[in-house]
């Protein structure tokens, strides 16, 4: 768009976003698009679209490792219907219930002029808007390489701390993504994970036959690195922004 931000204000901001939203989940986003706004001159909206076009992508991604550890599960699940007496066939029925609710109520945002139903679709159309900038966008190639590579990273995360608890070595990858994609919904459903994180990744892993405490052990683990790395460079971004822009305006 025209605009370079100094990257040491882009880092401090992304810090700073992560560490809010252990306060209120996804305020970190407004609050980095604010930062950008603040400090660079970017305005507001135009920072915010970046962003959401970032999250946009991330889903994506996230979606495609949902659907490649489903895959890559099957075995296992069939092995947990089977032992908890859950009928797949029941279950796959009902999830092409929910497929045929779920298109029927894009039938009826579509087509309704309910001011609720109303604002949805405007989302929901900025929402694809954002999607189609990415392909719009200069530097799409880059953009999408390191999209995929900070997930790559993500996970091989969770591939290294995982040796740190001798029951899960040598980890598996099925085990492995599936840990990572429990892990990332906890996240994303809470503040930063909090509570949460360690028991969802105790309880997806006693299904590879890891014990409940080694589980939440490596839950423990992966969880207090990434929010004590979040904790201290969030802090010092909170007090440093002012101090570096302060000395360089």
């Amino acid at each position: 768009m025209g605009y370079k931000p100094r990257f040491a204000n882009s880092f401090m901001a992304v810090m700073a976003g992560y560490l809010a939203n252990f306060g209120i989940p996804r305020s970190g986003e407004v609050l980095r698009a604010a930062t950008l706004s603040s400090y660079e001159k970017v305005p507001f909206e135009k920072a915010f679209g970046t962003i959401i076009s970032e999250r946009i992508a991330d889903i994506v991604v996230m979606l495609a490792i949902m659907g490649f550890t489903l895959i890559l599960q099957t075995e296992h699940l069939l092995t947990y219907f089977k032992a908890n007496q859950i009928n797949p066939l029941i279950t796959i029925a009902i999830l092409f219930l929910l497929l045929l609710a779920g298109v029927g109520g894009i039938w009826l945002i579509k087509r309704s002029n309910l001011p609720f139903l109303v604002k949805i679709r405007k989302m929901a159309q900025g929402l694809v808007e954002g999607m189609r900038s990415i392909f719009r966008m200069k530097q799409k190639w880059a953009f999408l390489f390191h999209t995929l590579f900070i997930w790559l990273m993500y996970i091989l995360m969770f591939y290294v701390i995982s040796f740190s608890v001798p029951e899960m070595a040598p980890p598996g990858a099925g085990m492995m993504l599936a840990a990572f994609v429990v892990g990332s919904l906890a996240i994303s459903a809470t503040n930063g994970g909090i509570g949460v994180y360690p028991v969802a990744i105790g309880a997806i892993l006693v299904l590879f036959g890891i014990s409940k405490q080694s589980g939440e052990a490596f839950g423990w683990l992966t969880w207090g690195t990434q929010t004590l790395l979040v904790l201290v460079l969030g802090a010092l971004s909170f007090i440093l922004l002012p101090v570096f822009n302060r000395k360089n305006n």
